[in-house]
């Protein structure tokens, strides 16, 4: 078993930037890849960014690329999403979840294939 809680989010100008966290217990992440995905009100649930966690590959969806930055720590057991030059569009409630590491980009992108999911925290981006 995996467990998983976001903090960080809360409401932000556009422009500004937010850090989310993710702490991660239960059990050894080396086989994990952690993810962040995103939900707005009405939307489907969306990639965001994913790292594995003992090669430290990076996966960015495109709508974050250059704006957003994953990153582990591996003493800390946590995640982190690193969110600058925020827009309204970033408006969403933010997850972190688990899958066991794969070399398929595609397979890491999609939310269906993640074993386990934090309850997830909001970000508003608004002025």
């Amino acid at each position: 078993q995996v467990q998983l809680v976001e903090s960080g989010g809360g409401l932000a100008q556009p422009g500004a930037s937010l850090r989310l966290s993710c702490a991660a217990s239960g059990r050894s992440f080396s086989i994990y890849t952690l993810g962040w995905f995103r939900q707005a009100p009405g939307r489907e649930r969306e990639f965001v960014a994913a790292i594995s966690w003992s090669a430290g590959f990076t996966y960015y969806s495109d709508f974050v690329k250059g704006r957003f930055t994953i990153s582990r720590d591996i003493v800390a057991n946590a995640v982190y999403l690193q969110m600058n030059s925020l827009v309204p569009e970033d408006t969403a409630l933010y997850y972190c979840a688990a899958v066991r590491s794969t070399n398929s980009d595609s397979y890491i992108r999609t939310s269906r294939a993640y074993d386990y999911w934090g309850q997830g925290t909001q970000v508003t981006v608004s002025s």
